[in-house]
């Protein structure tokens, strides 16, 4: 058997019916990408995820048994992905494809147009919400000015543990019913996964309780599911599409927000250019740091798994908000 699963694309889109959830299994997961990596047609169950999240669940769950490949090479931004040929051929050989839909209309276009049995929408696994350049808490005090971002539901679902944890159990399933001979398997794994995302919930939970301010400042709108999780305000330069740029009005918005609710910090990615978060750092005479969204593991990442970079995050958190 075999499955995919597609990149997760930054640029958000209305988000429509999603996929609903059919038989699945997963692979070994692989943070190679489909062109590097056999796809298929290996004696294990065969998974094409389309991005790391994906991939990291897919290997946790699927363990020994699932054959994981991902589209979206360590180092490429996922929401800049296009189909190749190649990945669109192989992408027939797998037994399951794990995508999230509406983030990437290319691989949307690819997995609608695939004859695969098992196609997992991970965002049908939980719910999703709209979200602006302003989520949580006191927000919207700061912006008297229509938001435009909200046109699309935020689909960075993996950096809440809780709606991750939901994920994975429907990805758990999804794989039992796929490759029943392998469900105990599947079924053991989910729990155990799902156990560690419990306790990564309650460490952030503990973590950010007490702090001197709730609002942090970050290039892109990755963070909002996380900040209402745990009573943050996060304040995004760009909105939801991080190669965006910010107006000279959101630019003065934010360093009078930065001088009111005593911001540290302008926290920046890894896959996309800091000069943004620099350059209104420098302005504001705050300090830049790394949060990273979590769509790939690199050289420069923090850690070397989902558990280990959100682990950073927590600690980079702590330290801007001055948590006690």
């Amino acid at each position: 058997m075999k499955m995919s699963v597609m990149n997760v694309g930054r640029r958000l889109i209305p988000t429509a019916a999603v996929t609903a959830v059919t038989a699945l299994g997963l692979g070994t997961l692989s943070a190679c990408s489909i062109d590097s990596a056999a796809a298929g047609n290996t004696d294990k169950f065969d998974v094409v995820a389309s991005f790391y999240p994906l991939q990291f669940l897919a290997q946790q769950i699927g363990g020994n048994r699932v054959n994981v490949t991902s589209l979206t090479k360590p180092g490429q931004e996922p929401h800049d992905l296009e189909i190749s040929a190649r990945q669109t051929a192989q992408l027939q050989e797998s037994d399951a494809v794990l995508y999230l839909k509406n983030l990437q209309p290319a691989v949307d276009d690819a997995v609608a147009q695939s004859e695969i049995g098992t196609k997992i929408d991970a965002a049908s696994l939980t719910s999703l919400e709209k979200h602006g350049n302003e989520v949580g808490g006191h927000a919207a005090e700061h912006d008297g000015h229509e938001n435009h971002e909200l046109a699309g539901l935020d689909p960075h679902i993996w950096l809440d543990p809780v709606r991750y944890a939901q994920v994975a159990e429907g990805v758990g399933k999804a794989f039992e019913k796929a490759d029943p001979d392998n469900a105990a398997v599947y079924k053991k794994n989910t729990a155990a996964l799902v156990g560690k995302l419990d306790a990564l919930n309650t460490r952030f939970k503990d973590g950010l309780a007490n702090s001197r301010t709730k609002v942090f400042v970050t290039t892109h709108a990755a963070f909002g599911y996380l900040a209402e999780r745990y009573g943050l305000t996060e304040e995004a330069i760009n909105g939801l599409d991080p190669e965006s740029e910010p107006s000279a009005d959101r630019v003065k918005d934010l360093e009078k927000m930065a001088k009111a609710d005593g911001v540290t910090t302008v926290f920046y990615e890894t896959l996309v250019s800091d000069k943004t978060a620099t350059t209104i750092a420098s302005d504001s005479g705050l300090r830049t740091d790394v949060l990273d969204p979590v769509e790939g593991i690199t050289s420069k990442s923090k850690g070397d798994d989902y558990f280990q970079v959100m682990g950073s995050n927590l600690k980079a958190l702590q330290t801007a908000l001055g948590a006690r």
